[in-house]
């Protein structure tokens, strides 16, 4: 079967460069490039995408608000990020929107159509240098929480609901309930209230951080 792939990067060199290599590939069509996210939103029900290949950064819907809508209008798409950014708040943030992989812009060219048959085959591509970012910090033998999950946190331990915490945020419940997940599984606490008696201990709810 053929691979149908949507590149979306507001850099033409980019887009250009990589449907140049991808086109040399038996088994996949580029489908179409953009140059925004509000346009992949808007198009990915024609284009019908098997993966995507989204920047990040770009002007007006950013890559992380374009995933989860997206994924809402088609949910069996699989979104790879294509990003110069290597810091694992950002990395975590993308997977945590729903992305299936993560790539830097500068890996080589042959790494792009491995990680496309990855996420087709179902699994999850990091490119070496995302790994290497995502390696967990350890502080009093816990995983650290992001700057993102330390909000949540925040906002979990004052009562509010995952309906709430979307809303103050302007991201997906889905997307809440992802880092709820994430947060009780780092601190190793399995209910609510468990999260607000930690919030307590460790001064969250004064705003001292974690």
């Amino acid at each position: 079967m053929t691979t149908r792939v949507l590149i979306v990067d507001d850099h033409p060199m980019v887009t250009e460069g990589i449907q140049a290599i991808l086109e040399s590939y038996d088994g996949i069509a580029v489908v179409g490039t953009l140059c925004n996210g509000q346009d992949a939103v808007d198009q990915v029900k024609t284009l019908a995408p098997d993966v995507i290949l989204l920047d990040l950064n770009m002007p007006g819907l950013s890559g992380l608000a374009a995933t989860e809508m997206i994924l809402e209008i088609r949910p069996q798409t699989r979104i790879l990020i294509l990003s110069m950014h290597d810091s694992p708040e950002y990395i975590a943030t993308a997977l945590s929107h729903g992305a299936c992989g993560y790539i830097l812009k500068d890996v080589p060219t042959d790494e792009i159509k491995t990680a496309i048959d990855t996420v087709m085959a179902g699994g999850e591509y990091m490119c070496t240098g995302a790994k290497g970012a995502l390696q967990p910090k350890i502080s009093d033998g816990r995983e650290t929480l992001t700057s993102r999950e330390q909000t949540i946190l925040l906002e979990l331990a004052q009562g509010h609901s995952n309906k709430d915490v979307a809303n103050t945020l302007n991201i997906s419940v889905r997307t809440v309930e992802t880092h709820r997940k994430n947060i009780k599984r780092k601190l190793g606490i399995s209910s609510t209230a468990g999260l607000t008696r930690y919030a307590l201990e460790h001064g969250v709810l004064q705003g001292t951080g974690i």
